[in-house]
């Protein structure tokens, strides 16, 4: 039996399978940038990386949500899943797969799966009474409760006290598994926050949890009993498993684990931490298949300092975000200012003046002015300077050097604040040396070969930065790069891998000497308030 993670050599990262009770929000968008910034990342290494995105889509309160709105579930489900696909394609999420609960391949996986851990004798019938949150699809426990038998992230709903027979796992008998996992491998629940709060609640006993309901018909069956249907989500765990299968494959086990898994990183808010950190392995382990490398819970949203909400009608709807300032700029803003791991807060007016100061003045800015002096001084061609003769005292290259392996530990850590930051803090060292060395003083005193070495110093700079920020601002990195005279789109994954590998575009020091440049147009226009 498995327990504990495989070595791997290709990468595969997941977002939570979302769940389609409501459109996405922007807690959803966040997850997904994250995971998207993973992706690229590795792919600009190199590496084999398959990206899964989803939704999960059975369950109670996806049954009353479809009554509610005069839809049968299936029809629900369908337009809410649209709804992220539409997201996803205006945020220029590259994902792999989409997986949903309700595909026809994943009752199957389910159904395999369930027999190994039943198998095991790791599944029984029993009595369980209790308070139900609908919202969290969840039996909680009285230690867990507010004043009221109130769920504390549904606190608007009241449980509802269940007495009934389920099928349960015996998550109890892995207690011990699981405080080894913990131990052995710290990294495998990150941040240290979040392993401390799993650790916390492991330590005082793992309770056996239901896999079941009664009367529910939105749900897959229990294969040893047709009167029962399967817990969320025992279901929707899955849906990672089932996202592995190639399209012409059967949907077996065997055929969905050969490549993919295990996964290597799963991204996921800290409301669902206990059923990735403590039921999910669990149920790996006695199933025994091989565990995840890393679940990574993020931090909470705030507008304005306020938890969000409709009761409180400042939520931030993504879609009108979107249309308003751009993807890049959504991304960028959200990465940067917010550590990821921690809670964080949105402000539009710091928004703006983020988006502003970074990307148009620091950022943009540098380009614009540094390529308007190539094209003065230079006839708009990059000077024609040997890098490794450059003195290492120069402030950029002594900056650039180091910056490499700075960023890939903060991108390995899912540390996006810090890399960006790292990243800016060559921008505006460039710009603080075009302002010191004065090229246009230079030129006059007919200087030109100091000339030379700023303008070089200052476009590889800027080039660097684009290219280490790609990750987060694909398309800005382009327009970039493309002004600098290269070829290529930072959304095209082949075309980046086979043109700037990262082996050499990560580098200081590897723009070409004679490069032709074009000419120069903004590259984020400076942002004012849009109302709605």
């Amino acid at each position: 039996m498995n327990s504990k993670p495989a070595v791997k050599k290709n990468f595969t990262v997941t977002t939570p399978l979302y769940y389609v009770n409501d459109m996405p929000h922007i807690g959803s968008a966040y997850t997904t940038i994250a995971a998207d910034i993973l992706g690229r990342y590795w792919r600009l290494r190199g590496e084999e990386v398959l990206t899964i995105t989803g939704t999960d889509e059975h369950g109670l309160k996806i049954q009353r949500t479809a009554a509610e709105r005069g839809k049968d579930p299936q029809t629900h489900c369908d337009e809410i899943a649209r709804g992220f696909r539409s997201l996803w394609e205006k945020l220029n999420i590259r994902y792999d797969r989409f997986s949903r609960t309700t595909a026809k391949n994943h009752e199957a996986i389910v159904e395999e799966f369930f027999q190994r851990v039943w198998d095991n004798g790791d599944i029984y019938k029993g009595q369980q009474k209790g308070w139900y949150c609908v919202g969290c699809e969840e039996f909680k426990e009285e230690r867990e409760l507010l004043e009221g038998h109130r769920c504390p992230l549904h606190s608007n709903k009241p449980t509802e006290w269940r007495d009934e027979q389920n099928y349960f796992f015996r998550l109890s008998k892995y207690q011990n598994q699981l405080q080894t996992l913990y131990q052995e491998h710290p990294e495998f629940i990150q941040p240290e926050s979040r392993r401390n709060e799993v650790l916390s609640f492991v330590d005082r006993g793992l309770q056996d949890f239901s896999i079941s309901r009664v009367n529910l018909d939105w749900g897959f069956p229990v294969p040893t009993d047709g009167e029962h249907t399967l817990y969320v989500w025992f279901d929707a765990l899955l849906g990672y498993v089932t996202a592995l299968l190639e399209p012409e494959d059967k949907p077996t086990l065997e055929n969905a684990l050969k490549h993919w898994w295990p996964v290597q990183t799963h991204l996921i808010g800290k409301d669902i931490l206990r059923f990735h950190a403590i039921y999910w392995p669990a149920m790996l382990m006695s199933a025994g298949l091989p565990l995840p490398h890393r679940v990574f819970g993020h931090g909470f949203l705030t507008k304005d300092g306020k938890k969000m909400g409709k009761s409180l009608g400042n939520t931030l709807d993504p879609f009108d975000l979107l249309d308003r300032y751009g993807a890049d700029a959504v991304r960028y803003y959200f990465m940067k200012e917010i550590e990821f791991g921690k809670d964080g807060d949105f402000s539009e007016t710091r928004f703006i003046n983020v988006l502003n100061a970074d990307l148009a003045n620091d950022l943009g800015n540098l380009l614009n002015r540094t390529l308007g002096m190539a094209k003065k001084y230079c006839q708009a061609i990059v000077p024609e300077i040997n890098p490794d003769e450059i003195s290492t005292e120069n402030p950029l290259k002594a900056v650039g050097l180091s910056l490499r392996s700075t960023v890939e530990n903060h991108y390995s850590n899912l540390a996006y604040s810090q890399a960006s930051e790292a990243i800016l803090t060559l921008v505006r060292e460039s710009n603080k040396y075009i302002d010191d060395r004065a090229p246009w003083t230079l030129y006059k005193q007919g200087e030109k070969d100091r000339v030379a070495i700023v303008l070089y110093s200052v476009l590889e700079s800027v080039r660097l930065s684009a290219y280490l920020l790609s990750p987060i601002i694909p398309r800005i990195s382009t327009a970039i790069y493309q002004q600098l005279g290269f070829d290529l789109d930072f959304d095209n994954s082949t075309g980046v891998n086979s043109i700037a590998p990262f082996t050499s575009h990560a580098q200081w020091g590897i723009l070409p000497g004679g490069q032709p440049l074009r000419k120069p147009k903004p590259v984020f226009q400076r942002l004012e308030a849009i109302c709605n």
